[in-house]
């Protein structure tokens, strides 16, 4: 071997010990801080209780504190921009769904990130939608629903259904239904679901499509709401008397949940992915979590290995820009 290539072999050797050394290095003083952790959506909404459910057991695992960000605006895509303009370190850990990171580039001009920006390294929660209204609504099941709506639509006023912002998925739900009834409705964004709610109860929005918990449905049990229909195939346990909007024929097949998941920026060191892989999985195991999320109406799939999740959220980035290409979804 000439000098010149063994120098060069020599070069590369030393590179892959240093990339070596640095990465354990960084396994081993990960966390070196307290953690955020970033709700792209304002406090009181759903997204809110699941990061307060799990922030201290996380904290135990990585023996830092786990700080709540609540960053709501452009449908969490405020949210997700102030990760990426965060250090690759780990130090800040995104909680978000195909929402915030497929379906809001998608439809505002204005953010510049793709899906590919980031890394899920841990499912969390899969969460079950519903249909609540305002309390006066004249419907108790989708057929009532289209009803309503259709007379609505002809009296030129048509039903109002809230979203989390343009582009969201309970915005697309909104447009597909318009699209599949033929029924012309209203779309009324939001920061997040907790002032949807409000406005819901104040009576300034008709319907909005969206996963619940413990909360909501108290507010229904106090009267303030309703719920209409679930969207899953079957009725639910915690609002077991509302039928699923997938038994009018109209809508059969209108059957859609939403999961929540742990994202870093892609260029995070891998030795800190498997470390907060590592900790996620194990709050994730954790049976107080486990039931406390349960308590809210959602289900805690159990952790699944990085490339397992790669793959969820590589297919979820297709399904939705599937949908989002089927309602024409242009940015604005």
């Amino acid at each position: 071997m000439s000098a010149a290539p063994h120098c060069l072999f020599r070069r590369c050797v030393l590179a892959l010990v240093c990339a070596a050394s640095t990465g354990l290095a960084l396994a081993q003083t990960f966390p070196s801080k307290p953690v955020t952790l970033m709700v792209p959506y304002p406090a009181g909404g759903l997204s809110d209780v699941i990061a307060r459910t799990l922030n201290n057991a996380l904290a135990k695992q990585l023996g830092q504190p786990v700080l709540v960000e609540n960053l709501g605006g452009a449908s969490g895509g405020i949210a997700a921009q102030k990760l990426l303009a965060s250090p690759a370190d780990g130090h800040m850990i995104f909680q978000g769904s195909p929402n915030e990171l497929i379906l809001a580039p998608m439809s505002n001009a204005a953010l510049k990130y793709k899906p590919e920006d980031f890394r899920l390294v841990q499912m969390i929660t899969i969460n079950p939608m519903a249909m609540f209204a305002r309390k006066d609504l004249p419907a108790n099941n989708g057929e009532e629903l289209l009803a309503y709506a259709r007379k609505a639509a002809a009296a030129g006023k048509p039903l109002t259904y809230a979203s989390v912002g343009p582009g969201s998925l309970y915005h697309l739900l909104g447009e597909h239904m318009s699209k599949i009834t033929g029924i012309a409705m209203t779309h009324v964004p939001y920061k997040g679901a907790a002032p949807a709610f409000q406005d819901m109860m104040g009576g300034l929005v008709d319907v909005f499509m969206t996963p619940y918990g413990k909360g909501q449905v108290g507010l229904v049990d106090e009267g303030k709401l309703k719920t209409v229909a679930v969207l899953s195939v079957d009725r639910q346990d915690l609002i077991k008397k509302t039928p699923p909007l997938n038994d009018t024929p109209a809508l059969k097949g209108f059957v859609f949940d939403i999961w929540a998941g742990y994202f870093v920026r892609k260029d995070t060191p891998e030795p800190i992915v498997q470390a907060l892989h590592k900790a996620l999985s194990e709050v994730a195991n954790d049976p107080a979590v486990r039931s406390a999320l349960e308590a809210h109406a959602m289900m805690v799939p159990r952790p699944q290995a990085l490339p397992a999740v790669a793959k969820v959220y590589a297919d979820n980035t297709e399904k939705y820009r599937a949908i989002a290409r089927a309602i024409n979804l242009q940015p604005q």
